[in-house]
């Protein structure tokens, strides 16, 4: 049974399509000093695929569920089972629908964790932190220095 409910910015998803969506550890730099946050993040089905072969990841968990449990037209709701104190991550709503198209399009991937289902035996680790507000300023020292050969017609 398909909800009619449809959203305005993706018409081609409905309440009760598929979602996992994961509870990362990553960190904000303020003043100088990291802080560690809990961030909700949707997880696209090939990202989940590669989580569940054990590769090192901030995630501590995923929970399958679907979009309608998640999000009411443009209002976010907390699932079940995360901490008060957990964000939802940058562009949450758009990048849940795109996570939900993923599972749309590989069927198979909506068995790695059941809806309803919590799947907590990640290989967590955070010794690479993930600074969200993390800003790359490029200098004169980062361009690469060629062999004076390197463009000339020999």
């Amino acid at each position: 049974m398909t909800t009619t409910i449809s959203y305005p910015n993706a018409p081609d998803l409905t309440a009760d399509d598929y979602i996992a969506i994961g509870l990362a550890t990553c960190f904000v730099k303020e003043d100088g000093e990291v802080h560690q946050i809990e961030v909700i993040e949707p997880i696209p089905s090939a990202a989940l695929e590669a989580l569940l072969k054990g590769i090192p990841t901030s995630y501590k968990l995923a929970f399958a569920t679907t979009l309608g449990n998640l999000l009411d037209s443009e209002t976010l709701r907390l699932p079940n089972g995360f901490p008060e104190s957990a964000q939802f991550g940058e562009e949450f709503g758009a990048r849940a629908f795109a996570a939900a198209r993923t599972y749309k399009r590989r069927e198979s991937a909506k068995s790695l964790i059941p809806l309803g289902t919590t799947y907590t035996e990640f290989k967590y680790s955070i010794e690479r932190k993930r600074v969200l507000n993390a800003a790359r300023v490029v200098t004169k020292e980062d361009n690469v220095k060629q062999h004076s050969h390197t463009h000339k017609v020999l």
